[in-house]
């Protein structure tokens, strides 16, 4: 069967047309012939007049109400809310949705670059305009969505930031519970919100199942014997801190390491799983991962490690190239 004009739809050998009129979804039958229902779908469409359904602001409100509300977490609705609030609407809050163009769009990125954000802000930012757009032409409000190509900016990869080996060996030796929080990030991989939510009571025979994640899908970490070993000294929550920030300053004291945050503990259990030889299918299940395109960009190898690498590998094959000295 081919593929279906945008608006058609199929229900047991029947065509019709969907559309949103005054908020209401209306169906229009096409008859049950393909060519047919092509044909009077272009008339129809031809026909259609656009009816004004509102400014950006107020579909936004519907946007966050329904699809924001029931596709993602709580943190997600907060951050989807305060761009809207802070980006969106001061900017085209007030322009009729439907007589948005492509280049509304491309001003609206060229309005968030001058702003006091990073690039990578940007981009989230667009993002969410793009999925707003996209929703709006889905649900009938607005004809078309005015998404131009190159939206998004392009964000430069930078390499993981993890830990030297002497920081891992100057953190890993201050006092407890701050000791202890940071082997478990090192051994474990586990995101800042994981281990705050980890408990003793997760850990059986020597394995953590992590149930609350990012991705929504239970994963299993095997414990180190030492680790293992702290962990059974512990009842409840692993660990007593809440906020991030303040932990990380006490590290920072403690360990004279200036530089560190959290989340550098996850890069650095990711870069040293695969220094140590430990496959990348292996290390997606770990970090919790539901493409193995992210870990391959999350835990790239060090430069040490590839110049090792690449010494071993010109050795064995030039070792054989005679050189001029003419």
């Amino acid at each position: 069967m081919p593929k279906l004009p945008k608006g058609m739809k199929r229900r047991r050998s029947a065509y019709y047309l969907r559309r949103i009129k005054s908020g209401r979804e209306v169906w229009t039958p096409l008859g049950s012939d393909y060519t047919e229902a092509c044909r009077m779908l272009r008339e129809l469409k031809r026909e259609r007049v656009v009816v004004n359904t509102g400014n950006v602001s107020e579909l936004a409100k519907l946007w966050l109400e329904s699809y924001i509300a029931t596709g993602r977490n709580v943190k997600g609705q907060s951050v989807a809310r305060q761009r809207v609030d802070d980006y969106l609407k001061p900017f085209m809050g007030a322009h009729v949705a439907n007589r948005i163009k492509r280049d509304d769009l491309r001003r609206y990125r060229l309005w968030l670059e001058n702003k006091d954000i990073s690039l990578q802000t940007v981009a989230h930012i667009l993002g969410d305009a793009r999925c707003f757009f996209r929703w709006a032409e889905d649900s009938g409000y607005i004809d078309r969505a005015p998404i131009p190509t190159r939206m998004l900016p392009r964000i430069q990869e930078r390499p993981p930031d993890r830990l030297t080996d002497e920081e891992v060996d100057a953190m890993q030796h201050i006092p407890d519970p701050w000791g202890f929080a940071v082997r478990l990030g090192l051994e474990t991989g586990l995101r800042w919100g994981e281990m705050q939510r980890a408990k003793a009571s997760d850990v059986v025979e020597g394995v953590l199942t992590v149930s609350q994640t990012k991705s929504g899908r239970v994963r299993r970490v095997p414990l180190d014997a030492g680790l293992l070993s702290e962990i059974r000294a512990h009842v409840g929550l692993l660990l007593p801190f809440r906020d991030p920030s303040v932990f990380a300053r006490k590290v920072r004291r403690l360990s004279r390491v200036a530089r560190f945050h959290p989340h550098q503990l996850r890069h650095t259990f990711a870069c040293r799983w695969l220094e140590s030889d430990g496959s990348l299918v292996a290390l997606q299940e770990l970090l919790g991962h539901a493409s193995i395109t992210t870990t391959q960009r999350y835990a790239r190898l060090t430069d040490a490690a590839v110049k090792l690498e690449a010494e071993r590998v010109m050795g064995n094959r030039m070792g054989n190239i005679r050189y001029s000295t003419t």
